[in-house]
This record gives structure tokens, sequence and C-alpha cells, in this order.
């Protein structure tokens, strides 16, 4: 299968979905079988992705172990983007931010081990640091680019003046940020910066953490160690309330032979030919419905009528709790 390709910046170029890894080690309860796994991710290789998404935090360290152990056999053919940005305690656990500079070179060398790759594609700065001047943490990626073990430079969840600064730096291929048809948060600044700079995007939960698939009800329970579980878009009146959402979702991707997540998906890949989003999974009947979405053709017409039927529709409860909201750019 072959998927259709795009540019995101600084010449980066992609499929039109990507793949993002997180959930088969980490943030929705049991990671499922390794070898399963690894087999879903050769599997979306010979489907046509080319872009896969991980970070050392996801596991942590267990993520880019796994996306190694998959893709190395066809790295030719692969795109690999990975992130820096947390401290990792002795404890497993994510202990605040660090972006400064010499933490930075040190978790390039652990990816690169971990992934036993000699580049990395795309490397994010997962989330801002308010402690380490932007500037900073661009020019010590543009060291790493120069020394040969960074192709790309990314990041992620960060403000329009933040990526403005980092981009004067250096070039800024793609910015990374939570964007579906239930958060639109992009829309307000963000997309607008990146189409004047010629940033890519790569919005992560694009399907609303599973939500926009129509797999998740009220009456749905998390397991343990299932990130949703404490989440306020996903408390069962939360839940309840955007049900509305979805089955106008569900009636308008009916009138278009798709599925609610292929429309979901093909809403956002008509917004501007630099998006890519990357929908994870670790079933492969949801990889082929995913990738399915670029088969999804929707014209302006289209896009207003989703609009208007949901522009009256409001999205019930915050995406994160207080603390993780903190660790946002504005």
């Amino acid at each position: 299968m072959t998927l259709p390709l795009r540019t995101l910046g600084d010449g980066l170029t992609v499929s039109a979905l990507g793949f993002g890894c997180m959930g088969m080690s980490s943030g929705y309860g049991p990671t499922g079988d390794r070898a399963e796994n690894i087999a879903l991710l050769r599997d979306a290789v010979d489907r046509g992705v080319t872009f896969f998404d991980t970070a050392e935090v996801y596991g942590p360290y267990d993520n880019e172990r796994l996306v190694g152990e998959a893709l190395r056999p066809v790295r030719d053919r692969v795109v690999i983007a990975t992130k820096f940005g947390f401290h990792i305690g002795d404890d497993g656990r994510s202990a605040g931010l660090d972006s400064r500079p010499e933490h930075i070179r040190a978790v390039v060398d652990a990816s690169l081990d971990r992934l036993g790759i000699d580049a990395i594609d795309l490397l994010y700065q997962h989330r801002v640091d308010p402690a380490v001047p932007i500037e900073d943490v661009a020019g010590t990626v543009a060291e790493l680019v120069a020394a040969g073990k960074v192709k790309h430079f990314g990041l992620s969840e960060a403000a329009p003046a933040t990526v403005r600064r980092a981009h004067a730096v250096h070039p800024v291929a793609a910015v990374q940020s939570e964007y579906s048809l239930w958060w639109r948060g992009p829309e307000l600044g963000l997309l607008a910066t990146l189409d004047e700079l010629g940033i890519g995007f790569v919005p992560f939960s694009p399907l609303g953490r599973g939500f926009l698939t129509g797999a998740i009800t009220a009456e749905t329970t998390f397991a343990a160690g299932d990130m949703r579980a404490g989440l306020p878009r996903f408390t069962a009146e939360a839940l309840a309330a955007n049900t509305r959402l979805l089955d106008v979702l569900t009636r308008l991707a009916a009138a278009k032979g798709a599925t609610p997540a292929q429309l979901a998906l093909a809403w956002l890949l008509a917004q501007t030919p630099w998006i890519v989003p990357i929908p994870g999974t670790r079933k492969a009947s949801r990889l082929a419905e995913n990738l399915g979405a670029t088969e999804v053709v929707l014209d302006a017409a289209d896009l207003t009528a989703i609009a208007d039927a949901l522009r009256d529709i409001p999205v019930e409860g915050e995406r994160y709790p207080e603390a993780m909201a903190r660790l946002t750019d504005g």
C-alpha cells in the first residue's frame, strides 16, 4: 500500500498519516504483547506509514527500545521522531522539566543507543522548559544537527511566540500539539504562525484519545495505568455530555461512507497540506481503519457542513487536570 506523502518544514517529507507509538508502552493501561506490537509497527511500514513518533519518557525508555527493534530492519524506509525535555528519576518516574543543554546532549546519546540508529530524524523538545531560554535549546539542537546526531528540530505544545524565537535560531521542522474535532486550541494563533513560517504541524491524539472512534461511552471503565481515568474530559458526566458531538460525527461520517474515526482524521488532513496526524493503536483493524482516512476526500462544502453541524455543540471537560496543564506553553 502506498500512502500519500506530505512535507512538513525544513524539507522533511513523511506519509500523510504517521503512527503515535506511546500507547504501546505507557498511558493507556496494559501495553500488550511485545512481539505483536513489533509486528504491528512493521505492518504499518508495509502499509505505507513512514513516520513514527516515540519519546524517552514513554515507558520510560521502553518505547524507544521497542520502536528501535521494530524499525531497524526497515530503517531506510522510515522517519523516526523522539523527544527530550523531562527529568526522569532513578525510580523511572518523570520528575519535572529539564531542557538544560547538557541534559539534551545526554538524552540524545541515550536515545540513539536505545533506538539503534545513527541519527534522530526529528528531535522534539517535549515540553517547553521555562527555566531554560528557548534560544539555548534551539542552539543546542543546532549543534547536534551539525554533529550529525539529529536531522530536524521540533517543538511540542509550544506557544506561537516560543516557536518564533526558536525558529529564529534554528529552523523548526514541526510543532506537535493536541488537535482534533474536540480540541481545537491550535486554531487560536498557532496554525497561522506555522503557516507564516513554513513549519509543519503534527497533531497528537487526533482521535480524542479514542473518544472520536465511538469506542468509549459514559459506561466505559479504564484499566489501571490508563491516563484517561484522571482526565476531566473522561469522567462519566463529561463523556455523557460529549455523546452529542459523537452522534453528529457518526451521522456525518455515514454520509461519506466512512467511520467516525476516518472522518475525524480526514477533517484534519483537509485543514492544510502540511498537517500530519499521528494516531496510535495496538490493533491491526484500527490501523487499517485509520489509514483508510486518506481515501476520504472532503471538499469545501463538506468542511462547511461539518463546521455548521458542530458549531453549537460545546465540548465538556478540560483536557488536562491542573498539574498537567501547567506543563503546556500557554
